[in-house]
């Protein structure tokens, strides 16, 4: 098969959603549907494939993006499974930076959650096509047509059906197709084959309605099939998929599609979707970087002629093969045992071995191209984010953010003997989690680990000892606060140091200002002529971040702060960079002391579903946590959705609190908001 036409038929596509929404469920139906496994593992019964970890067996919860290969309809389909937990969201993030297309799973029932709003917003960043999957048509509550209008307001979404489910709840058989107006159901258990009947009777009119909105909203973005409304004329099958296919890809549209995957019925058709409307590798636009010295803007097309260029968008660590790499390829080819150029630290490292990975199994390649994504081994000066390209044709790739942790635990080894090993399975871990951060506090010598939630904290707690066999002692969960001033202050302080020879000397006056909430450091220099020379300006903005790290009102980084350099003074003999540095230090503590500082603490956007007869013991615990409720829908007909925010400082301990007070029947979800002002009375308590 030569290269344009393999492409052509190659798909990168990765299923995302709200926790619990069936993404692991569906992507098991489908490796069991194109030949890939010939069982079909539950999520419920920890024998998921995707979910190989033995913590995403135990909680029936999917921690890490798993990647696979399948063939369906002649076409490769490259998959990734990603997580749904908010504390997961970095998989999610680095999955989409290299995805050409995602299928964006709603339940019927729960609608647009929290987290389909944030994987929504990072698809909508990447500007990936997307197709929708309203799962879960047989749960008690399943609403497609709510669903339908909840992505039209809630996420802003051109939501066009292209099927319309046939029942629902436990009255859900099948779908109707609005393009080829067929229908199907799927009468045996394991869904393998759909049965064709007609149309019901009950919904030909529902039907038609549907297929004419579909009609016209295509008409308004396809000239030819615009003319052929006005002309009173039906669009063919392949007009309709062709103007679907190409509204899709342009973002205008996100084609709707229903089923059931616990149930096997119409998984297939989101197959179908997937080679009929998402794009190629060859249909996404050329990747754009820079020269890493020049900083000139460079292209990079999917053709295998061109310069290699790949990105590394996440590290694992495999017990059998050591390191491994995953790489989403762009543009040129590399073999097996080549020389490559890391662009962002300048390593040349040579690809020991490439493998094509299902899951945590894998098999060995010999080449690869353009829109493969695949792992390689021997890469072992890689880290998440980094550019590999060839040798003589560097470029930088767009590195991908990861968000700032919000929780953070004191971690300590059981024994002296365990503190080497420690060090070395949190160096591991941090390669693979780019959102773990780790730092040691400079008064108590602790070690301090942090990252997106108590879930997250839980699971790296539990690899250490599964599987780096660390004996580890843990504190109690602390809150990442920041500190900020409120008003704008000055200050001006000298460092002056004399000893037998050489002193040193620095002045530095500067003022501190609040900026927006969203900004670390606003920075500016207004200092006059040669107040303070041009070489030792970088170590005056240098002191300024070393005081930042840690704020003078209770030791939290600081954020949100505006600093102007007023001016200041030198000695021509005894001035220094160290001086300097320590001066502005000095100076931009004490201007902060004076600028009525005051602690930022992490507010989540939280969702509890209750059941109705819950509803109002749920509301007052949460009041008590001073949770500000946004507002209340809700949920087929005896439950309800309450969206509010919640400082999370107030949140630890919320599950068991929850199951408690509804006997386990509840659920909730949260996501990091913004940072607030902390009140009064707990900004005593936290600054004595």
């Amino acid at each position: 098969m030569s290269f344009q036409k393999r492409l052509r038929k190659t798909r990168n596509i990765g299923f995302a959603a709200h926790i619990d929404a069936g993404k692991t469920t569906t992507s098991e139906r489908i490796l069991y549907y194109t030949g890939r496994v010939h069982r079909i593992g539950e999520v419920d019964d920890g024998a998921a494939t995707m979910d190989w970890m033995p913590q995403e067996m135990e909680r029936g919860i999917t921690i890490t993006s798993a990647a696979t290969t399948c063939e369906w309809d002649d076409h490769t389909i490259n998959i990734i499974d990603t997580p749904g937990h908010v504390d997961f969201t970095v998989e999610v993030e680095r999955s989409l930076r290299v995805l050409d297309g995602v299928v964006v799973i709603f339940c019927a029932v729960g609608g647009v959650q929290p987290q389909t709003e944030t994987v929504w917003r990072q698809a909508e960043r990447y500007g990936v096509p997307r197709l929708a999957f309203i799962n879960k048509m047989d749960r008690i509550g399943a609403n497609y047509h709510d669903v339908l209008h909840q992505m039209r307001t809630r996420l802003g979404a051109e939501a066009v059906a292209l099927q319309l489910p046939i029942g629902a709840e436990d009255e859900f058989r099948g779908v109707v197709d609005l393009i080829e107006q067929k229908a199907w159901i799927y009468s045996d258990e394991m869904g393998a084959e759909g049965e064709e009947i007609a149309i019901p009777d009950d919904m030909v009119e529902l039907v038609g309605l549907f297929r004419e909105h579909l009609v016209v909203s295509l008409a308004d973005m396809n000239p030819e099939l615009e003319e052929k409304f006005f002309a009173g004329e039906d669009p063919t099958v392949e007009e309709m998929k062709s103007a679907v296919r190409e509204a899709t890809l342009a973002g205008k549209i996100v084609p709707v599609l229903a089923g059931s995957s616990l149930k096997n019925k119409a998984v297939q058709l989101v197959l179908d979707a997937i080679v009929d409307y998402l794009p190629s590798p060859l249909e996404t636009a050329a990747v754009i970087g820079e020269h890493p010295k020049t900083g000139e803007q460079e292209e990079r097309k999917p053709d295998p002629d061109e310069p290699f260029a790949a990105l590394a968008f996440k590290v694992a660590a495999d017990p059998f093969v050591g390191q491994l790499t995953y790489l989403r390829v762009y543009s040129g080819s590399v073999s097996k045992g080549d020389r490559i150029l890391n662009a962002d630290n300048g390593t040349k490292e040579r690809i020991s071995r490439i493998l094509r990975m299902h899951a945590n199994s894998r098999e060995d390649i010999e080449q690869i191209g353009p829109g493969d994504i695949v792992a390689a081994v021997g890469l072992n000066a890689t880290t998440t984010g980094d550019t590999l390209c060839a040798v003589n044709a560097p470029i930088v790739l767009e590195r991908i953010a990861f968000p700032e942790p919000v929780i953070s635990v004191v971690v300590e080894p059981k024994s002296q003997a365990d503190e080497e090993k420690l060090n070395e399975a949190l160096a591991r871990l941090r390669l693979e989690d780019p959102s773990l951060h780790m730092e040691t506090d400079d008064e108590t010598g602790q070690q301090i680990l942090s990252g997106m939630g108590e879930l997250h904290l839980e699971i790296i707690l539990d690899r250490l000892t599964r599987e780096f066999s660390v004996g580890v002692n843990t504190g109690t969960p602390r809150v990442a606060y920041r500190e900020t001033v409120t008003v704008a202050a000055e200050a001006d302080e000298r460092f002056v140091k004399q000893t037998g020879g050489r002193g040193q000397f620095a002045h530095v006056k500067l003022r501190v200002e609040p900026a927006a909430a969203d900004e670390k450091l606003v920075y500016e220099d207004e200092s006059k002529g040669n107040e303070i020379p041009p070489e030792f300006r970088g170590a005056v903005r240098g002191g300024v971040e070393d005081a930042m790290r840690g704020g003078p009102l209770a030791g939290y980084p600081a954020v949100g702060v505006k600093v102007t350099i007023l001016g200041g003074s030198f000695h021509e003999v005894d001035s220094s960079d160290v001086a300097f540095r320590v001066a502005a230090s000095l100076a931009f503590s004490a201007a902060f002391k004076y600028g009525r500082p005051t602690l930022l603490e992490p507010v989540m956007l939280a969702a509890v579903v209750t059941p109705d007869q819950y509803f109002g013991d749920v509301v007052n615990d949460v009041t008590t946590r001073r949770a500000q409720i946004v507002d209340v829908e809700p949920i087929g007909g005896n439950a309800r959705t309450i969206n509010l925010r919640v400082p999370l400082a107030n949140m630890f301990g919320y599950a068991t609190a929850l199951r408690s007070l509804t006997q386990g029947r509840a659920t909730y979800s949260m996501e990091p908001d913004r940072y607030d002002p902390v009140p009064q009375d707990k900004l005593e308590e936290l600054t004595e």
